[in-house]
């Protein structure tokens, strides 16, 4: 039985297998006829005959359909396939994506048969311009900027709806929670499609209220000063300083760290700064919790160095941080710095200098050392500037006390990066280092970022000698990026007008000398307050020396020409007193003026000392000297509270060297300059007509106490002052001898006061309520008067 079996067996598989043979067979004929007739229709060849196979995927000509804006040659260009080359799968796609890229089309297909490569295209919209409807908060052209659309040119459903949500983002960022930002678009010439933006802001949310937690030393007042973000006031809409956002934030965290570590809590810290929106208001309520620790003086402060030669001695002086002293990082940081640069001046270039604080736990002191020792030797390779777009790189250079080669002194590059930003001409500047092409060179980065430093416009103001003036000028400070300063301007008032030209080249022949002209002519009218008018031109040459980091020294010569008219009297007034009609009367000076400067702050200044002191001779049609001297001095009443007081101090006298007498041309008007309350004329020697002498020596003094006033925010820039004036002049010129009646019988002037003080975008304005204490019969007073501030 078992025998007869497996011969069955064997047959059967044996014929199996021929069966299966043959079916694979037949299989794999279909399959390989299948992929040559369908290859043509899905852009692939496949090779199966070799090189035949090869020369019937390549390219021997490329169409292009759909196409009407963009030319063939053009489009062609986009395709990674060309004539010649050999159409693949990878290659076809390559190129589809090719022309998605350049987001000319919104559509793309591309099929090769019978050696053409077949590319069909569809084209986007293009966009003919950019609109936008209802938008207040940002410009037009801030809006453009912002948006894709427009920068792009054409025009696609997902560019749109990117560019609305970057609308939104921009309002949310601005406090404008419930902006609503639609769009239409409008079919023009040639197919093209104008994008009109409509934006509803809704109502801005501002900062209702910030609150502060922990802070037990420095109240919210003086807390909110040095924040940026500010509450909401009557003056939100116009300065926009309640925007919630959160960099600002970050920054408020740092300001408020560094207030309390510069006054004597070294281990402050911002725990929180925390938002909630409140809806029911529209308006956001931001709180900061601060740990404050404890306050800390410095105790014991020496200065030991290891370098042989060094006198420390000479760089005690430039130590501002002191025993009993509030700890403060910045006056820290400063030493170290003035240090480093005090070293380097008695040549130790490489002089690196190091605090060493002792904490003191039970006393809470810090007991600091200086650590003056030799740096590493490390050099200068090479210095790159990056980012002056205008600026030429030698203006930037130049305010480096370094070249390439010198030592490397990270003093110097922290003075140097200041005096960059001190040039006003960059909005960031920032200082940073490479390695060199050997272990003891440096490359040394400045990156910069320009802003505009030109303006131009038309502004008008109001002085109460004058009345309303206005002036058109042209102002540049960075001249064809060379640093120099230009100023063209036209003026005008009721009385005359004034035309100015001033430049100035800050480095003259390379030298850290300014050199300036400066060109103008003044016409004022004749009216019954003045008695006579004039017509003046003339210019000088100015040159300024730094001699110390505070004292500079500035050297004049110039001229001018006058000539005088008076030709129309008031009706019951007599002609002047002291010039003819037609007159000229010419002169020539040569002087100079010495400028002391140690105020913390131009603008606002809380502390520090400025003095000037200026003589001058003037010949020609003249033989005199005048010598004017001004000083003010500043000082805080209470710390951190705002109130600064000052006192300031004038005097001048004018020399004869003719024998005969100075013209009252040339002497003293000083009016309110001297003491607030009276009027520009109005105080000193008078003729009988009423005609202003002028006085040939003046002094006065006067004290002033500044403060904020608590019921406006410090972003107003609004401040309060109380003063007291007092005026000392001498009798009339004898050059011309007119008789005086009056003005002349009182020689001292006083007056009391209030002043209400505007930091305004135009400058410093001020206007000043007065009270005479102390005047001549002969005086005119004027109790308000509208000023420009200054320090002097």
């Amino acid at each position: 039985m078992r025998d007869s079996i497996y011969p069955q067996v064997r047959f059967n598989k044996k014929a199996v297998e021929n069966i299966m043979m043959q079916r694979n067979w037949f299989k794999s004929f279909v399959l390989s006829l299948a992929l040559v007739v369908l290859s043509p229709m899905t852009g692939v060849n496949i090779a199966v005959v070799g090189v035949q196979a090869a020369q019937a995927q390549t390219i021997a000509r490329i169409s292009v359909d759909g196409n009407s804006r963009v030319d063939d040659a053009t489009l062609k260009t986009y395709l990674t396939l060309q004539v010649g080359d050999v159409a693949t799968s990878s290659r076809i796609q390559a190129s589809i994506a090719s022309l998605n890229a350049t987001s000319l089309f919104n559509n793309v297909s591309i099929r090769f048969s019978g050696g053409t490569l077949r590319v069909v295209v569809s084209e986007n919209t293009v966009v003919a311009s950019v609109l936008f409807e209802g938008n207040l908060r940002f410009s037009d052209d801030s809006l453009i900027a912002m948006v894709n659309l427009a920068s792009r040119g054409t025009y696609t459903d997902a560019r749109l709806a990117g560019d609305i949500a970057t609308i939104k983002s921009a309002y949310d960022s601005a406090g404008y929670t419930g902006v609503n930002v639609t769009s239409r678009t409008e079919n023009v010439a040639d197919g093209r499609k104008r994008i009109v933006f409509v934006i509803n802001e809704g109502d801005r949310a501002g900062i209702a209220a910030i609150n502060f937690t922990g802070n037990n030393v420095f109240g919210e007042g003086a807390l909110k000063d040095v924040i940026l973000s500010k509450e909401s006031h009557i003056l939100s809409w116009l300065f926009k300083d309640d925007e919630l956002i959160q960099e600002k934030l970050d920054v408020d965290k740092e300001r408020i760290r560094f207030y309390y570590i510069n006054r004597g809590y070294p281990d402050a810290r911002v725990l929180s700064a925390v938002s909630e929106f409140d809806a029911e208001r529209n308006a956001y309520f931001v709180s900061f919790t601060i740990s404050e620790g404890e306050y800390y003086q410095f105790g014991d402060i020496g200065i030991e160095t290891s370098i042989p030669g060094l006198d420390t001695e000479q760089l005690k002086a430039n130590v501002i941080t002191y025993s009993g002293q509030a700890y403060s990082y910045s006056d820290l940081q400063k030493s170290v710095e003035n240090l480093a640069y005090r070293a380097t001046g008695q040549g130790f270039s490489f002089a690196d200098v190091r605090p060493r604080l002792d904490r003191d736990v039970l006393n809470k002191v810090f007991n600091l050392t200086y650590l003056v020792d030799e740096g590493a030797r490390v050099y200068i390779e090479r210095i790159n500037i990056i980012g002056n777009t205008r600026t030429r790189d030698f203006v930037v250079r130049r305010e480096l006390e370094f070249a390439e080669g010198d030592p490397f002194n990270r003093s110097m590059i922290t003075r140097g990066k200041s005096a960059i930003e001190a040039l006003g001409f960059f909005s960031s500047v920032g200082v940073t280092t490479s390695a060199g092409s050997a272990p003891d060179k440096v490359v040394l980065n400045v990156a910069v970022i320009e802003k505009s430093t030109g303006s131009y416009g038309a502004t008008a103001g109001y002085s109460s000698a004058d009345g309303i003036l206005g002036e058109i000028s042209l102002t540049e400070t960075n001249f064809l990026g060379r640093g120099q300063y230009l100023k063209v301007s036209v003026g005008a008032s009721p009385n005359g007008q004034t035309y100015d030209l001033s430049f100035t080249e800050p480095r003259f022949m390379g030298l850290k000398i300014s050199a300036g002209i400066d060109i103008y002519k003044r016409i004022t009218t004749e009216t019954p307050g003045t008695f006579y008018g004039s017509d003046t031109t003339g210019g000088q040459l100015r040159f300024g020396v730094p001699l110390t980091d505070e004292l500079s020294v500035t050297l004049l010569v110039g001229g001018e020409s006058r000539t005088y008219s008076d030709t129309n009297p008031a009706a019951g007034d007599t002609s002047s007193n002291i010039v003819v009609d037609g007159q000229t009367l010419n002169k020539a000076f040569v002087g100079y003026s010495l400028l002391y400067n140690t105020v913390d702050d131009p603008v606002v200044p809380t502390s520090g000392f400025i003095a000037t002191f200026e003589q001058k001779y003037v010949g020609w049609d003249h033989n005199y000297i005048s010598t004017e001297a001004k000083a003010r001095y500043f000082i805080p009443i209470i710390r951190d509270s705002g109130i600064v007081a000052s006192v300031r101090g004038q005097a001048g006298i004018v020399t004869d060297l003719s024998g005969t007498g100075v013209r009252a041309t040339e002497t003293y008007f000083r009016g309110p300059r001297l003491v607030r309350g009276f009027a520009a004329l109005g105080m000193g020697p008078h003729a009988a007509n009423g005609e202003a002498l002028g006085s040939t020596m003046f002094a006065g003094i006067s004290a002033e106490l500044e403060f904020p006033i608590p019921v406006l925010p410090e972003s107003y820039g609004i401040r309060g002052a109380i003063w007291a004036d007092y005026g000392y002049l001498s009798s009339a010129s004898i050059a011309v001898p007119v008789a005086t009646t009056s003005g002349d019988t009182q020689q001292g002037r006083a007056s009391i006061g209030a002043s209400l003080i505007w930091n305004s975008p135009f400058g410093a304005l001020r206007g000043d309520f007065a009270h005479v204490l102390q005047k001549d019969t002969g005086d005119s007073t004027q109790m308000f008067q509208f000023t420009i501030s200054t320090l002097l």
